[in-house]
């Protein structure tokens, strides 16, 4: 009965976090509103999708919930390392990719899952999530802002969860075949199961804590940058940066990759690509300049707070 209580607990935080992100979303940009889809998924469940389009502030953008469930995939068994098994999963997951060059792109995510045998009984459960911020001309002093926000978020569980989870988000969010980051990380934990040292319930409060902190992380650097000017090279850089934001995501993502193996519904899997993107054959960067400054740091992850 606790499994299933936790399950619609969560479910319940990510429905009212979504309305409380679009709703402050809206009242930024001015002009466009999130337009709804409702969906449901065959085999099991479905899903509340809220995109953005062709905003003042928000080229694009998405804010979507969903609860799927039923029996887990061969190729997932296999990365679980699992035998014929059930699943439920459900979770928030939000893109955002704003027009103005100088507001960075940001990902969040918080979700949490459940196995189970064909008896209906649950063998294993965990959350997991993160935040993180792809700038395409960085401002020291919003990045320092985004990740002090998370570390406040993570010291009112436990002073170690942000070294470690900003660390993992690092790792994670890692081009290998560009040998570069795809931004400058933030938070990423995944497998967060009950332990003798943190129950379900704790992980909960952690996990929906980060999920609270994401406006107050964002929400600043945007209304601070959302009105500065930019010229068409700006933009140009923009696009060139998102096409490596897109090769992450169909390449390494495993959030990604879970969706289109389970049947998940295209639409919102790839919801989270950007509407103008270019590829420009063997790009460099000019000598000394602030898009080369945004390369050598995405060359090596930095530490943005202490």
């Amino acid at each position: 009965m606790k499994d299933v209580i936790m399950k619609e607990k969560f479910y319940q935080y990510i429905q009212q976090l979504q309305d409380q992100i679009t709703s402050k979303l809206e009242e930024i940009d001015g002009k466009s509103i999130f337009l709804q889809d409702l969906w449901e998924r065959p085999g099991g469940g479905g899903g509340r999708t809220r995109v953005i389009e062709d905003g003042d502030v928000f080229e694009k953008g998405g804010v979507n919930i969903s609860a799927v469930h039923g029996e887990l995939p061969v190729t997932m068994q296999k990365y679980f390392n699992v035998g014929n098994v059930d699943f439920y999963a459900c979770g928030l997951s939000l893109v955002l990719h704003p027009k103005n060059p100088m507001v960075p792109t940001v990902h969040a995510n918080w979700r949490y899952f459940e196995m189970y045998d064909k008896e209906g009984k649950v063998v294993r459960s965990w959350f997991g999530g993160g935040q993180d911020l792809t700038p395409y001309y960085l401002f020291d002093e919003d990045a320092v802002h985004f990740h002090t926000i998370c570390k406040i978020a993570c010291d009112k569980h436990n002073i170690e969860f942000y070294p470690l989870y900003k660390k993992q988000c690092d790792e994670y969010f890692w081009n290998d075949h560009r040998d570069e980051a795809r931004g400058i990380g933030g938070l990423f934990f995944d497998r967060l199961e009950e332990t003798t040292t943190m129950t379900a319930n704790q992980w909960y409060d952690f996990v929906t804590e980060v999920g609270n902190s994401f406006l107050e992380a964002y929400v600043p650097i945007v209304e601070k940058r959302k009105n500065l000017t930019y010229t068409v090279a700006n933009r140009t850089w923009q696009e060139i940066r998102r096409g490596r934001y897109v090769e992450f995501n169909l390449v390494h993502d495993k959030g990604t990759i879970f969706g289109l193996k389970t049947n998940g519904r295209i639409e919102s899997i790839l919801m989270s690509l950007p509407p103008h993107v270019q590829w420009v054959y063997d790009h460099h960067p000019e000598i000394g300049s602030e898009e080369e400054r945004l390369i050598k740091i995405l060359a090596q992850p930095k530490e943005w707070v202490n």
